[in-house]
């Protein structure tokens, strides 16, 4: 009998390929920097039994449609969203899914942008390479000070959220959040976080920060209106989802200076930016880099490594986003 065929959509873990190659044949795009298009994935589909997809990867129903015997899509994401769910449980091909493991490293990226924003590290970085030091006291590049400042936790109830309160706690920094479930007090004073009016967050905070899942709720949380309450003086960091944030509105609102700067690691139309962003000084940006740390993201290759096992030797994966697949007769 011949052996299955995965298809792999962006490198990963070396030690999570060679755990593969011993029951399958495994084939993958090579190219970190390309995402593959719609025809690639269509063409991989119909080649293979299982596809190991990652965050950046649409696999719509037309995709899945490709190849009404595929055994499995093995996602490396906490949610599948891009996914088609749906019309994947119509064909009883199981969806998997890793657990919420990036909490860590997510809120370290999120408080580096925070502070490379504020004190504008990418500028003089970029100054000190093109030969220019404009003098150790020089007022050229002066930033927005951290220590003791407001943060707003917007979902800041949730994981990540706590995670950035801990770290802004070490800057002396009094922290507020909003959700629309508030926590109880005892988790309140646990987190160190006081509860606050959406309003209000976006008025007192010297940084507001967006911790907020995506769902037809939160979709353009930050637009025009939400902008235009916050502080001249105020950044929004945002680590959570492109499209809570209003992007061309927050463009116009930075183009104005109505506020004074912004760090961004997801984006509303990936790998699409708006382009008015891209030339601002003031808006620091990176390539959705939330769970890049090398050793996590070997641990979340193992995870999609282990459901793929699991399939293959007939059982239910751990991670299985629609397991009512396996209760059909």
């Amino acid at each position: 009998m011949s052996r299955p065929r995965i298809y792999i959509t962006q490198p990963v873990a070396n030690s999570a390929i060679e755990r593969l190659k011993q029951v399958a044949e495994v084939e993958f795009n090579p190219d970190s920097v390309h995402i593959p298009s719609k025809q690639e994935l269509l063409d991989a589909v119909r080649s293979h039994d299982i596809l190991f997809c990652l965050l950046q990867d649409r696999v719509d129903a037309e995709v899945i449609a490709a190849n009404p015997k595929l055994r499995m899509l093995a996602s490396m994401k906490i949610t599948p969203s891009d996914i088609d769910v749906a019309a994947a449980s119509a064909l009883r091909i199981p969806v998997t899914v890793i657990p919420a493991v990036v909490t860590e490293a997510t809120a370290d990226i999120h408080f580096a942008l925070l502070l490379a924003v504020a004190r504008r590290l990418v500028e003089g970085d970029r100054l000190v390479r093109a030969g220019v030091f404009p003098g150790s006291q020089s007022s050229h590049l002066e930033g927005s000070a951290v220590s003791g400042k407001v943060i707003g936790l917007i979902g800041g109830g949730g994981r990540i959220g706590r995670a950035v309160a801990r770290r802004a706690h070490g800057f002396s920094m009094r922290c507020l959040y909003w959700t629309p479930r508030r926590k109880s007090e005892a988790e309140e004073r646990e987190a160190g976080i006081a509860y606050v009016p959406f309003d209000q967050l976006l008025a007192e905070s010297d940084f507001v920060s967006v911790h907020a899942p995506l769902n037809a709720e939160t979709r353009h949380l930050i637009g025009e209106r939400e902008l235009a309450l916050m502080k001249p003086t105020a950044f929004l960091v945002n680590t959570a989802r492109g499209p809570v944030v209003d992007e061309a509105a927050l463009a116009r609102a930075l183009a104005a200076r109505r506020i004074a700067g912004a760090g961004l690691d997801v984006f509303e139309h990936e790998p699409r930016v708006e382009p008015a962003l891209v030339s601002m000084t003031h808006v620091v940006l990176t390539p959705h880099l939330g769970s890049a740390v090398r050793e996590l993201r070997e641990a979340m290759a193992h995870i999609v490594v282990d459901n793929i096992l699991a399939v293959l030797e007939g059982r239910q994966p751990p991670n299985c986003w629609n397991p009512e697949i396996y209760a059909r007769t």
